[in-house]
Parts: C-alpha cells; sequence; structure tokens
C-alpha cells in the first residue's frame, strides 16, 4: 500500500467516523404524534389550555400565530398576549386578533425581559396546562391534539423545534445554526427516547408545554429569571425537580419563520443564542458537533484546493489526500446536510449543494457572538443592551 493510498484511508475513516457520530445525535428525530397515533389519548378527559404569548415588537407575525390558536379547538381556554414594551403596534394586533392583551412592565432587576414576560403571562391565565409559543411560531390544524396526545404520554415538559420556513435567500444562512441546534441539544437519539438523561436535557423556547402543577413544580421561570437561554435551563429546572423533558420537531404540525427582518435580523438573532447556546450542551454532543463542523471544514478546504490545483496545474504540495477522496467526500458531506435539513426547514438546494457558503456565515456569526459573550459580556437584541455578566441579565431579551 503506498503512502498516498494510506493517507486516503485514514482520512476516509476519520470523516465516516465523524458522520456516524453526527447521524447518531439525530437518529430519532421524532414529530407529534399525528391522528393515527392519538386513538389512546381520545378517551382521556381533554384538559383546558392556555396559550401565553411573550412579544415584544411583533406586529407582523402575531396575526398568523394567533389565526392558527384559534384554529385548534374548544381546548384552548385562553390567549393571552403578553407584550414586553412593544415600539409598534404588537397590543393593538393582538386584541384585533381576540387576544387578551398584559402589559409585562419592567422586569425586576435579575429578570430578563423574556422569563419575566412569561412568569407574568403564566400567573395570569388559570387553564390545567400552559401552551409557551414565540410570537413567529405557528401551529398547524391538528398540532395542539398532537401536542396534548404528547404530553399525555409523557407528561413533565413538552418541547417541539419548529419546522424553519425559509422564504428568501439570506434565510438560508440559517442552515447551520439550525442543525448544530438539533444536534447539539442531544434530544434525538434513540437513547434519548427510552431513558432518562443522566445530565441536564435541553429544550427549545418557540413551543413548550407543561401542566401547571409541573410548571410550579420546577419552580417556573423565576427559577431561570435570569438566563439568557431561558428555554435550556427551564429544561434543567424540569430535570432537578424530576420532570421528564420530551422533544420533537416540528414536521407538518409546528412552523416558524426566524428572522424575517432582514440579514441584520438574523446576524442578531443568532449572535445572541448561539455561543450560549455551545456552553449550555452536554460534553459528548458538544464534542460531536464540534468534529462535524471541522469535518465540514476540512472537506471544504480539501475540495477547493484540489479544485485550483486542477486548474492551475500545480500547487499539489498544498493538499492532503487525492482530489478523489476530496471530491467524493464533499458530495457525502452535502447529501448528508440535504437530510438533515430537509428534517429541520424548507432549506432550498443551494444551501447543502454550496455547503461552504452558509458554513462561512456560520463561522463569522459564531466569531462574532463568541467576542460579544466572552470579552464584550454583553449583546444587542430588539433595541436593548443584554448583559452576559453571570449568564444573567436585568435589562431582558424578548
Amino acid at each position: 500500500m503506498t503512502s498516498a493510498l494510506l493517507v486516503d484511508l485514514v482520512l476516509a475513516v476519520l470523516l465516516l467516523a465523524v458522520a456516524a457520530w453526527a447521524q447518531r445525535l439525530l437518529a430519532d428525530l421524532r414529530t407529534l404524534p399525528g391522528p393515527d397515533d392519538r386513538a389512546g389519548a381520545a378517551a382521556l378527559p381533554v384538559p383546558t389550555v392556555s396559550v401565553v404569548v411573550p412579544a415584544r415588537d411583533e406586529e407582523q407575525t402575531l396575526p398568523a400565530l394567533l389565526r392558527s390558536v384559534a384554529a385548534q379547538g374548544s381546548a384552548v381556554l385562553e390567549v393571552v398576549v403578553v407584550d414586553d414594551a412593544s415600539r409598534d403596534a404588537t397590543a393593538a394586533v393582538a386584541r384585533a386578533s381576540g387576544a387578551r392583551v398584559v402589559p409585562a412592565g419592567t422586569p425586576p432587576p435579575g429578570w430578563t425581559g423574556k422569563a419575566w414576560a412569561c412568569h407574568v403571562g403564566a400567573g395570569a391565565t388559570t387553564g390545567d396546562l400552559l401552551l409557551l409559543l414565540d410570537a413567529d411560531t405557528v401551529l398547524e390544524p391538528g398540532a395542539l391534539a398532537g401536542l396534548l396526545t404528547a404530553h399525555a404520554r409523557h407528561g413533565g415538559l413538552v418541547s417541539v423545534q419548529p419546522h424553519h420556513d425559509v422564504v428568501r435567500p439570506y434565510e438560508q444562512l440559517s442552515a447551520y445554526f439550525n442543525v448544530v441546534a438539533l444536534m447539539a441539544s442531544e434530544a434525538f437519539t434513540r437513547r434519548a427516547a427510552r431513558e432518562r438523561p443522566t445530565h441536564a436535557p435541553m429544550a427549545f423556547g418557540p413551543c413548550l408545554l407543561t401542566s401547571r402543577d409541573d410548571y410550579e413544580r420546577a419552580g417556573g421561570h423565576e427559577a431561570v429569571r435570569g438566563e439568557i437561554l431561558d428555554d435550556a435551563a427551564l429544561a434543567a429546572a424540569y430535570h432537578r425537580a424530576g420532570l421528564p423533558v420530551w422533544c420533537a420537531v416540528g414536521g407538518a404540525a409546528v412552523r416558524m419563520r426566524s428572522y424575517p427582518g432582514g440579514l441584520g435580523q438574523l446576524v442578531a438573532g443568532w449572535t445572541k443564542n448561539i455561543a450560549s447556546g455551545a456552553s449550555a450542551a452536554a460534553p459528548a454532543a458538544t464534542a460531536a458537533t464540534v468534529a462535524w463542523i471541522s469535518a465540514h471544514h476540512a472537506v471544504a478546504v480539501g475540495a477547493l484546493l484540489s479544485l485550483l490545483v486542477a486548474v492551475a496545474g500545480r500547487g499539489s504540495s498544498l493538499v492532503v489526500g487525492s482530489p478523489a477522496l476530496w471530491g467524493v467526500a464533499y458530495v457525502a458531506v452535502a447529501l448528508q446536510l440535504r437530510w438533515m435539513l430537509g428534517r429541520a426547514g424548507s432549506f432550498r438546494w443551494w444551501a447543502w449543494a454550496l455547503f461552504p457558503v452558509p458554513l462561512l456565515a456560520f463561522d463569522l456569526v459564531f466569531a462574532r457572538s463568541l467576542a460579544l459573550t466572552a470579552v464584550r459580556r454583553s449583546v444587542s437584541w430588539r433595541g436593548r443592551e443584554v448583559s452576559l455578566a453571570d449568564h444573567r441579565s436585568g435589562e431582558g431579551v424578548a
């Protein structure tokens, strides 16, 4: 065996191992129970549901959400929109759509704006169950029935990461952020579906369903009042209280369109979340995700250098591994990413076929997020400066 062939073999084994490790983290991308899975739950008493929507400057997104909630049926007892000092017509739009509007007021010291809004909303409602929804989320017909079935089966905290509606070209740059969020949660391994995790689980904030009793037992949002990633912290609070956390992806039932306000909003939103989220992930999931991202960088660079060598006819010493290896690896990486993105959102073909482009966007935003969170210790979001000192802020995030 020649040394060149041996190098190709070692690189191929490493790349395959990383791909398999990453695939394991997404082996059970479960969705909410569908109509065929609800037969057993149909005979159970239907609890009343209070819908709480924390909202800051959400006049554009609220109508679609509130229409979708109104179509869910009689289980919805009330819909409360907590207006977190919006600078637009959020409150008027919510009232026009039939929701009750509760002003959040100024968060007390030590509270983030979203945690305080959720706390206020929970306190203003009376339903058996609390359904906390982000304003950019939409429930398809039957979604609430699926949520109720999942909660009847699993109890505790039911969390859904909505299917990401991707509309404009710049939104394709969210590709890696979506996949990394699913992988780093470690919520979708086959083991996670069978066993209670030994470490604190993760949850997804756009759609959370819990009984009021369990919410209070876990300490509610008061237990996570200063956390930027209140969803992950809330899941940890449930875990400490001995309560389960069950996660699903939205599929055809729950969807969202994140950051429709332009590239600047997308960068600001992911800057706020991504570095803090990385620090909150379990070590094994973090290691697998880092290895997977690193492998994508290696393949992108190897394929690009091989192409340049083929075009220029020189510089082969710059490339470790044969052009054939990097060409095959590029196709394999793109196809695996295609499968993952197809379950995360409605991403277009070029988000996976030209994966170095969204990968570069991920690198730049992650570097910005890391600099702001680790060095400056603050980020800006929706007109507020959010302090990250000790991972807490009294200013607020909506």
